[in-house]
């Protein structure tokens, strides 16, 4: 029982935890793919997804300004998902 509750609190603080600070490593995983996209002529290739992937990451910056760790994560990680598309589209659209 006390295992247990020790569990739950430890779980409680780390999920707590994640929402106080920055994402910091999400951010930077997010600003490569685009990077990667982008290297890739995405822009050119895949403009939708890398257009979308480049407002995730800018809604995400103006999260951290404002203090809002946990929505900015979450923006961050649609960022590099939706670079990891358009990365995907370009390189498959310049094999055609």
């Amino acid at each position: 029982m006390i295992n247990t509750r020790i569990l739950i609190i430890a779980i409680t603080l780390l999920v707590s935890a994640c929402a106080t600070e920055p994402p910091v490593q999400m951010m930077s995983d997010a600003r490569q793919a685009i990077t990667a996209a982008e290297e890739a002529d995405a822009p050119r290739l895949a403009p939708v997804p890398i257009a979308e992937a480049r407002r995730y990451i800018a809604l995400a910056e103006t999260q951290i300004r404002n203090g809002n760790f946990s929505y900015a994560w979450q923006n961050a990680q649609r960022a590099k998902n939706r670079a990891v598309e358009a990365l995907n589209a370009a390189e498959t659209e310049g094999q055609d």
